[in-house]
């Protein structure tokens, strides 16, 4: 009951319910097993002569696991969650008895905790992101409200907010640690609920605008608040005796106000440096990658993405003012080099600019501690441009990651997405390769540029349901370029990475390959009609055909075979599992890379007969 000093807040529990926590162990134990059993800690027996039953002996004592599962290219796993069962046999001599025990994902985890190398506060924090991750499963699959057929001609943002799988490889993924119940139902890309920006105004002396070139504050500021809201915002200043024009206009995520910066900036607040104008008049709407924010009132303007200090997949989620100095700059040059390529051009690939940004320096964090520190990652943001202001009209926009999302009755968005425009698989997919990987390729291979292209950072503009274009986002914070830092302007150096030699062609081999393409050939297999062996096969045509078109890069063919027989198998989960807290290390991301052993390349069976060799 609420008292008149508790008013009543959303019910956050209203989802957990035995038949829905039933339903979600289910499929958190069979994508770990699945995961696990790709990334080589465990190993199933096959339990049947036919095959399809498998079995998995658990360190606890006596506890074994057994269910169906169909294995794919890539040492993919695709296991029946209704099929798992777990019990307890007997101790001998009469092993055949045995006791059903319940599945549940953190008993999983505490069954094979030596195999996982998981103990102490590794243990615990892996539990506890785990356990907030099943949350919001449990919640996502409670109340989906569009089934796979209705997302097929959706909007952008009901697609958005309708996905409900996380990262394809990682486990625990959506833990959000930070939030409690009622900041899930404000804040959560999938509860769907628009916000508001709070807007503060800081002191420019402790603050830093930058911006693309001929983008200036004055100008862009008005662009993204609107007249209205900047004479607002001006007058509440000069109502407190202070100058406007000693301030620049920066939004900070609601909750990153109330729960961090009140507090860690309270003497800045005290001071007038930062100044609380309130909220700002559009609404937005929490996309995936859960601290970017699209803009509901006013589509064509940015994305805001500021700093949101929660766990979430390995980090905490701020964003540091000193790359947010660089990230217009680098954005710029990433944009002129994809921009000015007439092959990128030829494919429609274009990047979203991040096209200005802001950062806020506290001077005694700064002496305090090192920048890699949180309280030096409290307050900062970035502007990215919208999709909708560069994709031509009648073009249907989706996140990338819909092309692996399933329903809760298990039928795929690509399916129904075909089968709505009366598409062939092998026409779709090779129009999806030419916008996607071909020129994934000719970055790589013409321009040493690599980006991080799994399904949240990529979004497809789609015409009558073909893909037609591709942006890339997440540019300053993700992209490499294997070139020495003195080749390249100033501005943009962070950018070059010292990558072993031996490992950068897993930024394709794995990061698009294993990491998404493992998935999405199953889907095509099992509900498209497209057989496994016909998408690998259509993936090595994209790159034999790359590779005719520009032999200019011959020995880089030969040097970064894309047929080798075999590549390193990455494992993420063996990231996360080391480390539930901080992943990698942004700075040097090959030193923080878990691998183990090889995976057979599904390219290889179409590797060319001769192959070009450098000089």
């Amino acid at each position: 009951m609420n008292s008149p000093l508790c008013p009543p807040t959303p019910d956050g529990v209203a989802h957990l319910r035995p038949k829905v926590w039933t339903r979600i162990s289910q499929v958190a134990v069979a994508k770990m097993i699945a995961e696990f059993s790709h990334e080589k800690l465990l190993a199933p027996r096959n339990a049947a002569p036919s095959g399809g039953r498998f079995e998995l002996r658990a360190d606890a004592p006596h506890v074994h696991y057994s269910f169906h599962a169909r294995r794919f290219a890539l040492d993919h796993w695709v296991v029946d969650p209704s099929s798992i069962v777990r019990v307890r046999t007997a101790p001998a001599p009469d092993p055949s008895e045995a006791e059903p025990l319940e599945l549940d994902a953190l008993e999983f985890v505490l069954d094979f905790r030596e195999t996982l190398g998981l103990e102490g506060a590794a243990l615990t924090a892996y539990l506890e992101e785990l356990s907030a991750s099943l949350y919001a499963a449990a919640y996502k699959y409670d109340n989906q409200r569009h089934y796979a057929r209705a997302l097929a001609r959706a909007q952008f943002q009901t697609i958005e907010t309708a996905m409900t799988e996380g990262h394809p490889c990682f486990l625990v993924n959506a833990g959000r640690l930070g939030f409690d119940a009622d900041d899930y139902a404000r804040y959560a890309p999938e509860v769907a609920q628009p916000m508001a920006m709070t807007w503060v105004a800081v002191r420019r002396t402790r603050a830093e605008f930058t911006a693309v070139d001929g983008l200036d504050y004055a100008t862009f500021i008005v662009q993204e608040l609107g007249v209205d809201t900047c004479a607002r915002f001006d007058a509440r200043l000069r109502a407190r005796g202070l100058d406007p024009a000693a301030y620049l206009y920066m939004p900070a995520h609601p909750w990153q106000w109330r729960n961090r910066l009140c507090a860690c900036l309270a003497g800045e607040i005290a001071r007038d440096h930062v100044v609380e104008l309130g909220e700002g008049d559009d609404a937005y709407q929490p996309q995936q990658s859960i601290r970017t924010a699209f803009n509901l009132s006013s589509p064509r303007r940015c994305y805001v993405k500021t700093a949101l200090s929660i766990v979430n997949m390995g980090f905490v989620r701020g964003l540091s003012p000193d790359y947010m100095r660089a990230t217009p700059a680098i954005n710029q040059w990433v944009d002129a080099l994809v921009s000015g390529d007439a092959t990128l051009r030829a494919c429609n690939f274009e990047v979203l600019r991040e096209c200005a940004a802001i950062g806020y320096r506290t001077p005694s964090y700064e002496r305090a501690g090192p920048r890699k520190s949180p309280l030096n990652k409290l307050f900062a943001a970035l502007w990215r441009e919208s999709p909708v202001a560069k994709a031509p009209v009648g073009e249907q926009l989706m996140t990338m990651a819909a092309l692996l999302h399933r329903d809760r009755e298990g039928r795929a968005l690509l399916a129904e997405l075909l089968r709505a425009h009366g598409l062939a698989p092998t026409e779709w997919l090779r129009a999806y390769l030419r916008v996607y990987l071909r020129p994934i390729l000719h970055c790589y291979f013409a321009h040493d540029l690599a980006f991080m292209p799994h399904g949240e950072n990529v979004i497809l503009g789609l015409r009558e349901g073909m893909p037609a274009r591709a942006f890339m986002k997440d540019i300053a914070e993700e992209v490499l370029v294997f070139r020495p830092a003195e080749s390249l302007p100033p501005a943009v150096r962070r950018l070059a990475v010292d990558y072993p030699a031996a490992l950068r062609p897993l930024h394709i081999l794995m990061d698009v390959f294993d990491c998404f393409f493992r998935f999405l050939a199953p889907i095509f297999a099992e509900q498209c009609g497209l057989p496994e062996t016909e998408f690998w096969r259509e993936v090595a045509g994209c790159v034999l055909a790359y590779q005719r078109e520009h032999p200019e890069h011959a020995w880089r063919y030969a040097e970064d075979d894309l047929f080798v027989a075999q590549f390193p198998r990455g494992c993420l989960n063996r990231m996360q599992l080391r480390d539930a807290r901080q992943l990698l290390d942004l700075a040097d991301p090959a030193a923080g890379l878990q691998l183990e052993g090889t995976l057979a390349n599904p390219l290889a069976p179409f590797a060319p007969a001769h192959r070009e060799t450098r000089a």
